[in-house]
């Protein structure tokens, strides 16, 4: 558990993520959570992309709470691109192509000892 609040916490610092797109934060976030072996509802998808990304995903006059509008969008671009398959009302998982594009970001902040140490 210490090791996940650590991955948590780092992800704190904008200046790490700040040059990542948003589909990027998103898609390393659909990627975590089905490590976890979790289904990766929209639900839990908004609570892990504010959880790890804040300043990203929060209301730009409200930074306490997450904005789920800013992922309508990404999300729908992202499928149209194959790299996830899913919706709101289901849940999101990584096609083959999306899951390899998804282990680069993960290896890019993991190169930069943010993500599992």
């Amino acid at each position: 558990m210490a090791k996940k609040l650590k991955i948590y916490k780092d992800f704190q610092n904008e200046e790490l993520y700040k040059a990542k797109s948003i589909n990027d934060l998103i898609l390393l976030s659909i990627y975590l959570i089905d490590s976890k072996k979790e289904k990766c509802t929209f639900e839990k998808l908004v609570n892990e992309c504010f959880t790890l990304f804040p300043r990203e995903l929060s209301f730009s006059s409200l930074k306490q709470w997450p904005d789920s509008r800013k992922l309508d969008r990404p999300l729908r671009d992202m499928r149209r691109k194959s790299l996830i398959n899913g919706n709101p009302q289901s849940f999101f998982t990584l096609t083959k192509s999306g899951k390899k594009y998804a282990e680069e970001i993960a290896l890019s902040f993991k190169q930069k000892r943010i993500l599992f140490p």
